[in-house]
């Protein structure tokens, strides 16, 4: 809660310092799907990326008198070397192939596609952009639809 709450206030709370006398910017919060969707993970960890997206709207509204836009964006899984390696572990020092394959599968929704990295940093430079200056208080789900379905297919 400390890293994922806590962290994104005193961000918000940081760049608002530096944009509010500038009367304009565009602050980015990663968020998560899990905030959206039970039973994917551990409840804290849901809640608090549920609680990500409860303060970007806050912080959206607060700040909007400044020209200050907040939004957030929420994706599946990625196969980041982070959670590549925490796979790994958990099934006993699997091969790192099996473990990408295990989590772009895990989150595959949308036929013939996997969600990559840039993806996900397609859709921030895009909220960033002036081409979106008239969202705010957005949380963008970047998954191929999983939330619609909320199947998992997670298996060792």
């Amino acid at each position: 809660m400390a890293v994922n709450i806590r962290s994104v206030v005193l961000g918000i709370k940081h760049a608002a310092w530096v944009m509010v006398p500038r009367h304009a910017g565009s602050i980015l919060c990663t968020g998560s799907i899990t905030g959206l969707v039970g039973r994917l993970v551990p409840l804290t960890y849901s809640l608090s990326k549920a609680a990500v997206a409860a303060v970007v709207r806050l912080s959206a509204a607060k700040l909007s008198n400044h020209g200050i836009r907040v939004n957030c964006i929420s994706s599946v899984e990625l196969p980041t070397p982070f959670r590549i390696k925490a796979i790994r572990e958990i099934f006993l020092d699997m091969e790192e192939q099996r473990a990408v394959e295990m989590i772009e599968l895990s989150s595959a929704e949308l036929a013939g596609t996997k969600c990559e990295v840039e993806d996900v940093a397609k859709a921030a430079t895009f909220l960033a952009l002036d081409e979106a200056m008239y969202i705010s208080g957005h949380n963008l789900v970047v998954d191929g639809g999983f939330t619609t379905s909320k199947r998992l297919k997670l298996s060792p």
